[in-house]
């Protein structure tokens, strides 16, 4: 029973905190009036895609916790989330498209950082964070051409 509590806590913090984040930047004319590369995705798609993400973010988080809190995968599987929740208010918040930039190049870093070193003892948690690479991989080359555009 208390492992499902600690799910709970991790899917709180997770899912909780991205769509706080999501709600507290209103993306309004700065980002609309931005020039996008022509494969910018249609703007109804980055909620739904973020909520699953999450959903797998924190049920990877929770099957590091039950088996190493202290290891690397934990600490990467932190630095990744931090910096995720970071790269939100640097570019909607402040506008700082380069920043965001820099800030969305090591997510990538530490997501990766996190599948390979949960790969031999996580591998359902590793597993869990591929789609999540592959989205934030594709950001990030949308940052960079945001960055370039404008």
């Amino acid at each position: 029973m208390q492992r499902f509590v600690v799910l709970a806590v991790f899917l709180v913090l997770v899912v909780g905190g991205g769509l706080l984040l999501g709600g507290l930047s209103v993306v309004g004319d700065w980002y609309g009036n931005l020039a996008k590369p022509a494969f910018n995705p249609p703007p109804w798609l980055f909620g739904p895609v973020w909520t699953i993400l999450y959903v797998f973010i924190a049920i990877a988080g929770w099957l590091v916790w039950q088996r190493d809190r202290s290891g690397w995968p934990m600490r990467l599987w932190a630095v990744q989330l931090l910096l995720n929740f970071l790269w939100t208010p640097v570019f909607f918040g402040a506008h700082r498209i380069g920043v965001a930039l820099v800030i969305i190049l090591l997510t990538v870093v530490a997501i990766f950082s996190f599948v390979v070193s949960a790969w031999h003892k996580h591998r359902a948690a590793a597993v869990l964070f591929l789609p999540y690479a592959a989205w934030v991989a594709f950001a990030s080359v949308l940052n960079a051409a945001i960055f370039l555009l404008n």
